[in-house]
């Protein structure tokens, strides 16, 4: 059950051989009809510009100068609610205990 099937010799295939058989007759028609020589190599791509892709401009330097900011602040304001709530979340917890603590400690004294 666990031994490979290894193929007879007279249908396996040999060495030098290959199962897929070659592609014959078939041609293509060319991509373009514009008849020009196959030795004509098509004219070099121009040279980039030496100058920069993002041009910076007074008006959209303010408004990056802006939006930074206001990042800035949306992300600092969201980032302090978050440790004022764990914040008032830790205090309240220890009340919880401290009261919790004195109930179970003195239960005669109520």
């Amino acid at each position: 059950m666990f031994t490979p099937k290894i193929p007879p010799p007279d249908i396996a295939p040999t060495p030098g051989t290959s199962l897929v058989q070659p592609l014959t007759g078939i041609t293509h028609a060319p991509s373009c009809t514009c008849h020009h020589s196959p030795g004509v190599a098509p004219a070099p791509a121009p040279a980039p510009d030496s100058r920069p892709a993002v041009q910076l401009t007074p008006g959209s330097l303010l408004v990056a100068a802006a939006g930074g900011t206001a990042m800035v602040l949306i992300i600092g304001t969201v980032l302090v609610s978050m440790l004022l709530a764990t914040a008032i979340t830790a205090a309240s917890v220890a009340v919880c205990a401290v009261v919790l603590r004195s109930l179970l400690n003195r239960p005669n004294n109520r």
